[in-house]
This record gives structure tokens, C-alpha cells and sequence, in this order.
């Protein structure tokens, strides 16, 4: 191989060029010596296999242009998160690296990314989340050989950073007041309380699956589409929620459980699920917190499903079953609310036994002695 083709240092890596079979001059950078070689060596011989005809012609390199916009056609129509995703190439992956080809596309190129961008963790977490999936998606597409190696920031843990409402008398005045806002609120809040069901999947509840007489509701719509989880799940009708949607039934008889005022789905953006319950928890006595730097109601309506697991593990509720009701996708995800079961750990306080060597025994006792004042000194 002539000098001018071997691998070339480039900013402490090994960048290496060669003439594609269209003779167009190609480059791409590596970590190590080793693997630029063997790279150059290899579009070398598919390109001198092209032009003698011994292999098919590759189609045109594709940009990330090409690659977001086929996620947008084909994939993000039929995800729950679409929009978002839509957002975030628009406002951050495309911006970035739209123009290069997918080979460019680097590891190196994405922590450019991550130091020029300025996001917060959470945010850049989402926006290199969805970088790799796109890019195993070209993989997938056989338009990149191999998807690099980005690394997502870790998210600090909030497995216990959350507000909901702790307890029976927080939930009773909470209901209190949201019965003062009309019977809709009431049942409405009720229901999410006492059954952890998502905005969504109780906006697109309808009566015909809610069965009172098994006491079950079958979850399976959220607002138009599937629910988060993307499977029908069972959500148990508990006794403190039966008589409120007898009740609820009667005066609301339409097939929407919980419609608006024109008797239609509310949607994502529905005041009962944002405004009126900042209103109401204000009403109840519920203590604006700090978060993100700024004065925010005590909970989101998201907090409402917070407090039903919390008080299903407090109450001795079993973990796994809480999973299926709520429809967390893992156990992993319900294990932010193992810590509230009562006597955690009760049967675990003898599990090693109550015997101790002599020695430590002994050491214990005169630890003791040694506590307690001396009876000379006692009063």
C-alpha cells in the first residue's frame, strides 16, 4: 500500500481516506492504528470489487437527515412519545449532526455535543436516548455498519424524590376540597387516588369497561392510543372507591367516564388535570414546595398515582401485584415504594441467629458497665 493511503494521526486518533468506487474521496477517524488500517484496507477492496463488477453497487452514503426523517415517517407515528421525539430532532439532533453522514456521526462528535449544548442531565439524557436508538435503527437499516459507543449521563437517583399524600387524613381533605369544586372533580380525583391510573387512561376510560358488579376496570386507552405500557391491564375497584362510582354513574351515564363540559374526551392539557388541582390542593391546606428553583404546587396529578402505591405499601400491599395494577413496565420501577411496606424487615431480625462469641459478649457487658455511671457517683 503507497504511503499517502496509510492512516494519518488526526487530533490524537487515526484518520484514514480513500477513493469510493464513484472515485469520490471518502474519510473516516478511529481510535487505533490497528482498525483505521484494516478499515482502509477493506473500502479499499470494495471499491476496486465495484468497479470490476464482482460486487453490486452501495446505494448514496445517508446523512442523519435521512435517517431522522425516516424515524419521523415511519416510527415516531406509532409511539406514544411521537411528539416529543419530533421536538427533540428538531431542536437538537438535527441542528447537530444533520448534515453529516451516519459514518461521522462519532463518538467524539457526540461528546462535542454534550459539552457544547449546555442541557440539563435529564434533558441530554433524553436527546442521547434517542440519538442511540436512531442510530441502532440505521444499523438496523444496513445504512451503518456499526453503531458507536455514546455514553448517556447517569440520572441522580429520586427513587424517593417525589411528593404524594401520606396519609388517610391528607387524602380526606384533599378529596374534601375536591368535592367542594363539583361531584366531576370528587369522582374524578377519587378514582386516580384509589386506583393509580395515569391522566390519560382516565380520560379514555369509558363505562363499558368498568365493571361494578366484579369490581374491576380494565384499563386499555389512554386519551386516542394504547396505554403508556401498551397493554390491557385490571385495576381493582377497592371499597372506598365502589360507592363513589355507583354513585358517579348515575349522574354521568354517557360512555366517557369522566367527560368535560361538551361531554368529550379531555385532553393532555385539560385544566382538572393541572389548574384545578393546584386550586384544590391550595384549598386543602397543601403547602407550596420548592422545586427546580421555583415556588410549584405540592404534587402534579401524576403525584395522585404516587399516593396510591404509596399507601397500597403502607397498608401491607404486595409489590409484585402492585406492578400489574399500576402497569410499571419492570419490578425495578415499583421499587421506589418497597421502603413504605410495614415491618419491612420484621422477619429478618433473627435471621442470623442471637448467639455472639464469649469474647464479644464480653466486651458488650463491660461496653455497658461502662455506660452506666458508678454508684459512688449516683445521687
Amino acid at each position: 500500500m503507497a504511503r499517502q493511503n496509510r492512516p494519518r494521526k488526526h487530533y490524537g486518533k487515526w484518520r484514514i481516506r480513500w477513493l469510493d468506487a464513484q472515485g469520490k474521496r471518502q474519510s473516516e477517524v478511529y481510535e487505533k492504528y490497528e482498525d483505521a488500517k484494516l478499515a482502509l484496507e477493506r473500502h479499499s477492496v470494495e471499491a476496486q470489487e465495484i468497479r470490476r463488477g464482482l460486487r453490486p453497487r452501495l446505494p448514496a452514503p445517508k446523512t442523519f437527515l435521512d435517517l431522522s426523517a425516516y424515524w419521523l415517517e415511519h416510527r415516531a407515528p406509532h409511539k406514544r412519545s411521537g411528539k416529543d421525539d419530533a421536538s427533540i430532532i428538531r431542536k437538537h439532533l438535527n441542528p447537530a449532526f444533520g448534515d453529516l453522514k451516519l459514518a461521522e456521526v462519532t463518538v467524539e462528535r457526540a461528546d462535542r455535543f454534550t459539552a457544547e449544548r449546555g442541557l440539563s442531565v435529564k434533558t441530554l439524557h433524553n436527546v442521547l436516548t434517542l440519538l442511540i436508538t436512531l442510530l441502532n435503527l440505521a444499523v438496523e437499516l444496513e445504512w451503518l455498519s456499526r453503531r458507536p459507543r455514546i455514553r448517556k449521563p447517569r440520572l441522580p437517583d429520586q427513587s424517593h424524590d417525589f411528593n404524594y399524600l401520606r396519609t388517610e387524613e391528607d387524602i380526606g381533605r384533599f378529596l374534601r376540597a375536591a368535592r367542594e369544586r363539583g361531584e366531576n372533580v370528587f369522582a374524578l380525583y377519587a378514582t386516580a387516588v384509589f386506583t393509580g391510573m395515569r391522566a390519560g387512561e382516565l380520560a379514555g376510560l369509558q363505562w363499558d369497561d368498568v365493571d361494578l358488579e366484579r369490581r374491576l376496570i380494565t384499563v386499555q386507552h389512554s386519551y386516542t392510543g394504547p396505554t403508556k405500557a401498551g397493554y390491557v391491564r385490571f385495576v381493582p375497584v377497592l371499597d372506598p372507591l365502589l360507592p363513589v362510582l355507583r354513585a358517579w354513574r348515575l349522574r354521568c351515564p354517557g360512555p366517557i367516564v369522566f367527560p368535560n363540559r361538551a361531554g368529550k374526551m379531555h385532553g393532555p392539557s385539560a385544566r382538572v388535570f393541572q389548574e384545578t388541582l393546584h386550586e384544590v390542593l391550595r384549598a386543602a391546606g397543601f403547602a407550596e414546595v420548592q422545586r427546580g428553583g421555583k415556588q410549584r404546587s405540592y404534587i402534579s396529578f401524576h403525584g395522585l398515582r404516587h399516593s396510591f402505591a404509596s399507601m397500597w405499601m403502607a397498608r401491607g400491599g404486595d409489590l409484585f401485584r402492585l406492578q400489574r395494577i399500576g402497569g410499571w413496565k419492570s419490578y425495578a420501577m415499583v421499587q421506589r415504594y418497597a421502603h413504605l411496606a410495614p415491618d419491612m424487615f420484621a422477619e429478618d431480625y433473627a435471621r442470623l441467629g442471637t448467639a455472639l462469641p464469649t469474647e464479644t459478649a464480653t466486651v458488650l457487658s463491660l461496653s455497658s458497665a461502662i455506660s452506666e455511671p458508678h454508684p459512688a457517683t449516683r445521687s
